[in-house]
């Protein structure tokens, strides 16, 4: 077994046994910036977003489309200033402290993912490679000529045929200032969270996303110009672009004497950046390459297992959605203590929200389009139409609930969630994935660590976005004690391990918000 394993269980036992370094204080006046900058870069503008119009969907990628996803997943969308529970509210009414809200979410609100562009031949851009700019919504160029054979190299060839790529990197200061050690658990999530905004948003237009997690890291990472020690290349996607063309691999020839590689730097804001050794770890036992990939059907091993419990109660026909997913993710928001639980949910809203949440996937090119599903779905039920409070599983192929544990959550819920921002019983429901995790890491190494956290990131990222369209309140948190909820749900001669709490029911009404496209 390698680090993977050990980290795993430490994160599993961190509310009873607290992950080193357990004095650490976060220096908030020394905090990094929120995005990375690179001031010797020139910064394109994007266009206007855009959406495939009508029902016919999209050929492909175009500019204005990759504008659209870009500023509905990672863009600036609004100002959160609201009142509610959060324990950073007294900050925000500031300008220096603004909390900006984005389609997509981020473990703490610290948005860590980077996004590159390897722009090829046959595309609106000059060929290079580009960063974008979140709070600018634009492109920086960072680099000059095609690289897309190197990245195509990177992730060892054969299929990955395109002429276009958008690369997430995670910087891990950006998280680790606050989170230290839990900090690799936190961001593998948050680049799950990205990647299924974008299949989410891609989908609605007809288009595809299918990430590749396996392939040459380091190398990319020399590509990007950055530390592959103090930064993370987590994800690589290739888009289908309007007319374009499949690329094929590095015409042969001479071998350059020296690889492309960006030479511009982000200027870090951090007077003093920290290294923790958990963290060096982790990152250094998932590093990937795409010889190690995992042939098919690896994750059989893996798979969800069947669902528990007994008495199923069967749930209504999922609701339909009352948004498109690009207005529900301008609509997400977090719910900090605003549940209102004399407004019981509708049994109906909370099946539209399993089935969306149970059919996730990262779409990976470990896990296939027939792959298992790696996840399974509990639901501490509290104040929903027609259900009895207790504590179930959900059956997603009879698209019912079976019962666990009878009787009401709320005590059990609050007395092992570690944070003032939520009153669990508030809400209608608590739904909480589980994934197997020891299991995968057997079946594929090391770096399937970074799958675990990409799908239950995932499955976040599909629970808000539902909610938002349902016209719920939501919320997901980390702070909760794991065993508990492993001892209450029987799961502790398994291997099911729960690494998110989600909140979903209705909030109070008439809450008190800023209402920034007015001001």
């Amino acid at each position: 077994m390698g680090y993977a394993h050990d980290y795993a269980s430490a994160i599993m036992h961190r509310g009873r046994i607290p992950m080193e370094p357990v004095d650490f204080v976060p220096d908030w006046a020394d905090r990094p910036r929120k995005a990375k900058f690179y001031p010797e870069a020139e910064t394109l503008p994007l266009p206007e977003p855009a959406r495939a119009a009508g029902p016919v969907p999209a050929g492909g990628f175009s500019l204005p489309l990759l504008s659209g996803m870009l500023q509905d997943s990672y863009g600036l969308s609004g100002r959160r200033l609201g009142v509610q529970a959060n324990t950073d509210l007294a900050a925000l009414p500031h300008y220096t402290q603004a909390n900006w809200s984005r389609g997509t979410s981020s473990g703490g609100g610290l948005y860590p993912v980077g996004v590159y562009w390897a722009a090829g031949p046959g595309g609106p851009l000059t060929p290079g490679v580009y960063h974008y700019a979140p709070h600018q919504h634009g492109l920086r160029r960072l680099l000059t000529g095609d690289v897309t054979g190197d990245v195509r190299e990177a992730l060892g060839g054969g299929a990955h045929g395109a002429s276009q790529y958008l690369v997430l990197s995670v910087k891990y200061w950006q998280n680790a200032f606050k989170y230290n050690s839990f900090s690799f658990h936190a961001v593998s999530m948050d680049v799950g969270t990205v990647l299924q905004t974008w299949r989410l948003w891609a989908r609605e237009q007809g288009l595809r996303i299918a990430p590749a997690l396996w392939f040459d890291e380091e190398r990319l990472a020399g590509l990007l110009g950055v530390d592959p020690e103090e930064e993370g290349v987590f994800a690589v996607v290739p888009l289908e672009w309007e007319g374009g063309a499949p690329a094929v691999g590095a015409v042969a020839g001479a071998v350059p004497a020296e690889r492309p590689r960006v030479r511009h730097r982000d200027a870090e804001r951090s007077r003093e950046v920290l290294t923790f050794e958990t963290l060096r770890r982790v990152h250094a036992a998932t590093l990937g390459r795409a010889a190690d990939r995992p042939a098919p059907g690896a994750l059989d091993a893996a798979a969800a297992h069947p669902p528990r419990g007994a008495d199923p109660v069967a749930l209504p026909a999922p609701a339909a959605a009352g948004l498109s997913v690009a207005d529900a993710l301008r609509a997400r928001r977090s719910s900090f203590g605003r549940f209102d639980a004399t407004r019981p949910l509708a049994a109906d809203r909370l099946a539209a929200t399993l089935a969306d949440c149970a059919a996730t996937a990262v779409g990976s090119e470990v896990e296939g389009p027939d792959g298992p599903r790696l996840t399974s779905l509990y639901v501490f039920v509290n104040h929903v139409e027609g259900i009895a409070p207790g504590s179930y599983a959900y059956d997603p192929r009879e698209h019912t609930l079976r019962l666990v544990v009878p009787g009401a959550p709320g005590p059990f819920l609050q007395s092992n969630y570690f944070l003032s921002n939520y009153n669990l019983e508030q809400a209608g429901a608590v739904l909480v994935p589980t994934v197997r995790t020891t299991a995968v890491l057997d079946a594929v190494g090391d770096r399937g660590y970074r799958l675990v956290g990409a799908v239950v990131g995932a499955v976040a990222q599909t629970f808000y976005t539902t909610a938002s369209a349902q016209g719920l309140g939501a919320g997901v948190a980390l702070g909760f004690d794991n065993i508990a909820y492993r001892e209450r749900l029987g799961l502790m001669e398994t291997d099911e391990a729960p690494l998110l709490i989600m909140l979903l029911g209705h909030e109070r009404p008439q809450p008190a918000d800023f209402r920034h496209e007015i001001a």
